[in-house]
């Protein structure tokens, strides 16, 4: 369960305490919800100020769903759906779509400083330093365009094509309303991923003119869902 914002956060201190306030971007910690073990994570979907409550007792969601439900009435707590447009601008990728087992962190823009030179030793670490030596040959890369706002997430994978052949995909794309375009993902060849390369797309809604663009697409350093949620 996902709780995010000012009026999320006075319901998580309530059920849980202050010590919340202590968790960073990233951290987590355990704690009890109306006597419901759980493990509170400073993380979200769409990159925003929250927090994530994992229940360790899968027999017991509902009375965890009322127990936050009952605490958050004074706040005015509603449920929603994961909101793609924030999650998209804020360069979170959707394991087993936008990416899979068969791509690495330096395959995805943006993530490439999650490879770094260490002398310990890891599982995969040779063949991540010899992929970091010789470069990958695709990336998954931002896209973004005017036009029509697009009605939904798509619902397959539009290919890339150059010169009338396939090279790569768009994963996802939606509508934001706060860049006023369309964005989304896509794999492309590694000389098409630097931002501002034309890219043709044979979308679901006609072909598609888009431009390759750097992700995340807004607040790179994540420091609206790092910042302190504590008010006052």
């Amino acid at each position: 369960m996902q709780v995010q914002g000012a009026k999320a956060a006075k319901t998580v201190e309530k059920l849980a305490g202050p010590p919340i306030y202590d968790l960073k971007y990233y951290w987590c910690d355990w704690f009890e919800i109306a006597g419901i073990p759980v493990l509170i994570s400073r993380t979200g979907w769409t990159a925003v100020q929250g927090f994530e409550i994992n229940i360790l007792d899968p027999d017991r969601g509902t009375e965890l769903w009322d127990a936050v439900f009952a605490a958050g009435e004074e706040f005015d707590i509603r449920p929603v759906a994961p909101v793609e447009a924030r999650r998209i601008e804020a360069g979170i990728m959707n394991w087993g779509s936008d990416m899979t087992l068969q791509d690495t962190a330096l395959h995805i823009m943006g993530f490439e400083h999650l490879v770094e030179d260490q002398p310990q030793d890891y599982i995969g670490k040779a063949a991540l330093e010899s992929l970091k030596a010789s470069g990958v040959d695709r990336k998954l890369v931002g896209v973004e365009w005017s036009g029509d706002e697009l009605p939904a997430e798509l619902t397959w994978f539009w290919p890339v094509v150059r010169e009338g052949k396939p090279v790569g995909k768009v994963t996802d794309a939606i509508w934001s309303p706060r860049l006023e375009k369309n964005i989304g993902y896509a794999w492309v060849p590694i000389d098409l991923a630097e931002p501002g390369n034309r890219l043709q797309v044979e979308s679901e809604h006609g072909p598609l003119e888009v431009s390759t663009a750097a992700i995340p697409f807004i607040d790179p350093r994540k420091e609206v869902p790092a910042a302190t949620l504590r008010e006052g």
